[in-house]
């Protein structure tokens, strides 16, 4: 199935996932490849936890097994936060896309995503 014309919308769906990040490329939000939809991403928070070390951030979209940087290797001061996506640079998930998350240690920054899913 095709993804959705977004002005003919039927369904709206206001979401968001949150994940601890790891050293490995890890998929915060990932629209199937078969799902009919299309997710607006609003914004990607990235939170240090760890209160005295400085970690850095990969977020990447995945499409057809190629990752597309969107930031690359940005340092997270500790105890402090990092804005990769806000509303005025929203980006879309076309079907089979991910959003995927890696740090240069473990434990150290958190991710919460918001989206929309439009079907």
């Amino acid at each position: 199935m095709a993804a959705p014309n977004i002005v003919g919308v039927t369904t709206i769906t206001g979401k968001t996932a949150v994940q601890a990040v790891g050293t490995s490329a890890t998929a915060i939000v990932t629209n199937s490849a078969a799902s009919g939809k299309v997710f607006k991403i609003n914004t990607l928070i990235i939170s240090n936890v760890d209160g005295t070390s400085s970690a850095d951030i990969t977020v990447d979209i995945f499409r057809s097994s190629t990752a597309y940087h969107i930031v690359k290797t940005v340092t997270v001061d500790a105890d402090s936060t990092f804005v990769a996506i806000d509303k005025d640079t929203s980006i879309y998930l076309e079907e089979g896309d991910a959003i995927r998350l890696t740090a240069s240690a473990t434990s150290d920054l958190e991710g919460i995503c918001s989206y929309e899913e439009i079907s």
